[in-house]
């Protein structure tokens, strides 16, 4: 909380990055533009990934005004970072009866629950008709879900088979031929969420953002593998980076691999190196992703991709920390520490067979889930802010994009590519000189592109200050980055698919993401 003007010590401590509330002068609340006198950007302290509050914004914002004694300025409030609890649940095992009968009952400790045969999940049902990992459950402040993770039998909630459905209080779920009931209880669960506002790039002070940030600076206070979870473009690279940096590696190399955009047969080759001579082309000796990155971290992305015949030498390496060159038959031993993400629930993947679940354990040491942007849309405002700070948009050009109607659709809109959408939407906003509205989908709809056209003369649309080569590059990037990432929504992901319906080589559609850092 604030107290007297002052900020509450805790989120000094965290780093809050400050937002513009209603009152006072009137101006935008969610967004800070750079050059802002009154909301300057935050310094960076020393030796933490955070943003921090720094005494010179504090010191200038009390200066006397010119021809005056002393004159009191308004100070920007932050929006007090709470704590938040959730309703505790459990879950009773109806069938079959487990052997003991202490078994037959879990309760929460925080805010969500795997069920499965594995033994890796919270309630383990030994039935050969349950998948390894068969449905989740988790409470939030809307209530109560089940998800199921691509069971082969199905879920299903009190008669009515469900791929997601909210649980009231003593629904049943048969999950196969087994039977389980949920109870929700009187008592609540507090979530651990960080007290920072900021995790290198990322930012968001909503409990699912702040409850990631709790989770990775756990992760960069230890060496552990790290599997980051979540759709596209919700910052899994970012994440990665920022990890690495706030740990013990930073001073060593970060090498990322994206497994989805390698040649199945080069892929080998490109993790663990390769001798002379060991195949068609290998004319010298070739120090693979997993020595490169000796002494620092190796980020595997988008690891589902990874062809099933190399899973089982991934594991190897994970497991002794031992490489082999293709063409070798020495081990090389690495010191290396491993992030990996993925856009699907590699839980789904094992399921499925598609993916080795000892090499899931593996992976998943620590799971760190990465929200959508639409499940936290009161983060909007400090996101926008912090692209266009990125961007290096002047105040006077960013002002639109900071209006509070402007945000405020924003935050209606579903941006099922999550932060970067949101930034090619920016993007485009910027390249037309106009804030375009936003259809639910969360792309500037034709009538809101048009009306932006039309409110403003052709010089407006264009901004011929800027040299044509540059404003030709700025506005082609623009439509490529939107173009791919609205063609891998469309496609859930899937180059190949993508790449057939948008007539282009795939070779071609994966050179544009490199380019745009789409997928």
């Amino acid at each position: 909380m604030a107290i007297d003007g002052r900020r509450d010590d805790a989120e000094l401590r965290g780093g809050a990055a400050a937002i513009r509330q209603p009152g006072g002068d009137g101006r935008r609340r969610g967004c800070q533009l750079p050059g802002d006198g009154a909301a300057r950007p935050l310094a960076r302290v020393a030796g933490r990934g955070y943003a921090g509050i720094v005494a010179e914004r504090e010191s200038a914002d009390r200066r006397p005004a010119a021809g005056s004694a002393r004159s009191t300025v308004p100070y920007p409030q932050p929006v007090p970072l709470v704590p938040v609890a959730v309703r505790r649940f459990a879950v009773e095992i109806v069938e079959p009866a487990p052997a003991l009968p202490r078994a037959a009952r879990w309760e929460s400790a925080g805010d969500a629950c795997t069920i499965g045969s594995s033994p890796a999940n919270d309630v383990v049902l030994d039935d050969p008709t349950v998948s390894g990992w068969h449905c989740e459950i988790r409470v939030d402040a809307d209530g109560a879900r089940v998800r199921d993770l691509g069971s082969t039998n199905g879920t299903t909630v009190d008669g009515v088979r469900v791929s997601e459905a909210f649980l009231r209080d003593d629904s049943t779920l048969r999950l196969g031929a087994a039977a389980v009931r949920f109870r929700l209880g009187a008592e609540t669960n507090r979530l651990p969420l960080s007290e920072a506002t900021r995790f290198g790039a990322l930012v968001g002070r909503s409990a699912a953002m702040r409850a990631t940030f709790a989770l990775c600076e756990r992760a960069a206070a230890s060496d552990v593998t790290v599997l980051l979870d979540g759709e596209t473009g919700t910052g899994k690279g970012a994440a990665a980076e920022a990890i690495h940096e706030a740990g013990a590696r930073r001073d060593g190399p970060f090498v990322v691999v994206d497994c989805g955009v390698l040649p199945r047969s080069l892929v080998e080759s490109e993790l663990f190196g390769h001798e002379r001579g060991a195949f068609t082309g290998a004319e010298a000796r070739r120090i693979g992703a997993f020595e490169d990155a000796s002494g620092g971290t190796i980020f595997l992305d988008e690891i589902a991709e990874l062809p099933p015949e190399l899973q089982p030498k991934l594991l190897r390496a994970l497991e002794n920390r031992q490489i082999r060159r293709v063409g070798s038959n020495a081990y090389v031993p690495v010191d290396v520490r491993v992030i990996a993400a993925s856009n699907r629930d590699l839980r789904a993947e094992v399921n499925a067979g598609r993916f080795r679940a000892d090499l899931y354990f593996r992976l998943a040491v620590l799971r760190v889930p990465m929200p959508a942007l639409r499940s936290r849309p009161e983060d909007i405002p400090e996101v926008v802010e912090e692209l266009l700070r990125a961007a290096g948009v002047g105040a006077e050009r960013a002002a639109p994009l900071c209006a509070d109607e402007f945000l405020a659709g924003l935050q209606r809109s579903a941006w099922p590519g999550n932060v970067r959408e949101l930034r090619n939407f920016l993007e485009r906003c910027l390249v037309l000189d106009a804030a375009l509205a936003v259809d639910g989908a969360g792309t500037g709809t034709g009538a809101g592109a048009g009306a932006g056209a039309a409110g403003a003369t052709s010089a407006a649309t264009v901004d011929a200050s800027v040299p044509y080569p540059a404003a030709r590059q700025q506005a082609l990037a623009a439509f490529e980055r939107g173009y791919v990432d609205d063609l891998l929504r469309r496609h859930g992901g899937n180059v190949s698919q993508a790449a057939r319906a948008a007539g282009i080589a795939r070779v071609y559609l994966y050179r544009l993401m490199r380019r745009h850092g789409a997928g």
